[in-house]
């Protein structure tokens, strides 16, 4: 199946429920915090149309978790099928992130995506009398490029660069059991020269 702009995943589960250890599998509620066990990747069942895109039927999507969310955008007639968005040259557009091929299991970045490893920040605080101790945790600042988009390549930003990004612009996604912020190239504020 083809959609005309937008890619089609197959997602037998809209939210990550269970737990399993060992032979038993363990229900967790997740009208609480429905964000936190949204599922946000999928199966490829359809490419879009109108992009030509390295995607194929098979491999995994990552997408937004909108795409799960309230109700998300299921294909009416098709199980466990669902819309995600995309644009090529618009990542605030794309609602796809990141795919990992089928073959290769090679994970690259779509549109202006690029997936970033959270950095330890420096307090800039020393001392053997005082003890900084946190009430709460802030968002991260800065972040290390693991997989680049196009746009940080034509930026001059490498994988392994460490970028400055602003508050809230840490997304969290899951990818092969790792966490990553998942944020726009053109959302780099600065680029540490170590």
């Amino acid at each position: 199946m083809r959609s005309l702009n937008k890619f089609i995943v197959r997602l037998p589960k809209k939210f990550n429920d269970s737990v399993k250890i060992g032979d038993s599998e363990i229900f967790v509620e997740t009208k609480y915090d429905e964000f936190r066990h949204r599922v946000m990747e999928g199966e490829v069942v359809g490419c879009p149309l109108k992009f030509d895109t390295p995607v194929k039927d098979g491999d995994t999507l990552y997408f937004h978790h909108h795409v799960v969310v309230q109700g998300g955008t299921p294909i009416e007639g098709l199980k466990d099928c669902y819309m995600v968005m995309y644009d090529p040259e618009v990542s605030m557009n794309s609602q796809a992130f990141a795919y990992k091929c089928k073959d290769t299991g090679k994970i690259e970045p779509l549109s202006n995506w690029c997936l970033l490893e959270p950095v330890e920040e420096n307090l800039g605080l020393k001392s053997s009398i005082i003890e900084v101790v946190e009430h709460k945790k802030e968002n991260p600042t800065q972040g290390r490029v693991v997989y680049a988009s196009k746009m940080c390549y034509e930026m001059g930003v490498n994988p392994g660069d460490v970028v400055g990004i602003g508050r809230n612009r840490d997304y969290r996604l899951m990818v092969d059991g790792t966490e990553y912020y998942r944020t726009r190239a053109e959302d780099f504020l600065y680029v540490v020269e170590e």
